[in-house]
């Protein structure tokens, strides 16, 4: 069975979709995913879209489902490099994409990735200086 790259990258994972999605590859993405940030811990999801031509209603759905499945899993989504064709559609559809994040491309994703993450870790560290303070 075809399978799409899963790259971990630091806290990261990067998934670069280079075919068109059918249906059954886009649940295997979605089920192995989701598999890896469990797995790894990984705090944020990158997904480089920018191969694909077509996006339907159920691969849109798909996004979303690994968007809201990664945030229950303290994971942030981000898909770069749409296709205008892409987004129209995508509007067309009624598909806003809830808790999906976007980015022009890779570079402005891991950007947007790192602030995301890195305001979730001053958080995470202010918090544990009150901890040890508090003792």
């Amino acid at each position: 069975m075809e399978r799409i790259p899963i790259l971990k990258m630091g806290p990261f994972l990067l998934v670069t979709i280079q075919v068109d999605l059918y249906d059954r590859l886009a649940l295997t993405l979605e089920n192995d995913l989701i598999s890896m940030v469990s797995k790894t811990g990984a705090r944020g999801v990158l997904i480089d879209i920018s191969a694909v031509s077509i996006v339907d209603s159920f691969m849109g759905r798909i996004l979303g489902n690994i968007a809201s499945m990664s945030r229950i899993m303290d994971a942030e989504t981000v898909v770069v490099g749409m296709q205008p064709a892409v987004a129209i559609t995508l509007v067309e559809l009624g598909l806003t994409l809830q808790g999906v994040y976007t980015a022009l491309n890779v570079e402005k994703g891991m950007e947007l990735l790192n602030t995301k993450i890195g305001l979730d870790l001053a958080a995470e560290e202010e918090k544990d200086e009150q901890e040890e303070e508090a003792e």
